[in-house]
């Protein structure tokens, strides 16, 4: 399995492509090809459980997989969500909102990357006399 899951992430589609480019910036981690029992999901988020699959025309004929693969993940406490590829390539920010958005429902409505804790707060200037 982990060979074929190395195989997969050497030959991403496009739709793929697009999501990790804008998502693999965003805490906590995503990952490629994750093995997950018998199966190889698209992308993951291991901390939030949460498995992102992209579909493409091979899809359309094996819907009753799908559905095994999903009830099987979802047994196994993994939240699923589905992308047909053309979706995707159309609209790719828009699906980086909706994962992102489903990733923090995951974890309990905490938003994936939230804000240093520095990050806002207001600087007052500093006078010769006061103590740094």
């Amino acid at each position: 399995m982990t060979a074929n899951a190395r195989a997969l992430r050497n030959g991403v589609t496009e739709a793929e492509r697009l999501i990790w480019r804008r998502i693999s910036i965003y805490r906590p981690r995503f990952t490629r090809q994750l093995v997950v029992g018998p199966y190889i999901l698209d992308l993951a988020c291991r901390t939030a459980k949460l498995a992102i699959e992209f579909d493409g025309s091979q899809h359309i004929d094996a819907v009753a997989y799908d559905r095994a693969r999903t009830d099987y993940l979802e047994q196994t406490g993994w939240c699923v969500i589905r992308f047909w590829n053309g979706e995707v390539l159309e609209n790719p920010d828009g699906a980086v909102e909706m994962i992102l958005a489903k990733t923090a429902e995951c974890l309990g409505g905490t938003h994936p990357q939230p804000l240093p804790s520095r990050e806002g707060r207001i600087r007052t200037p500093r006078t010769r006399n006061s103590p740094p």
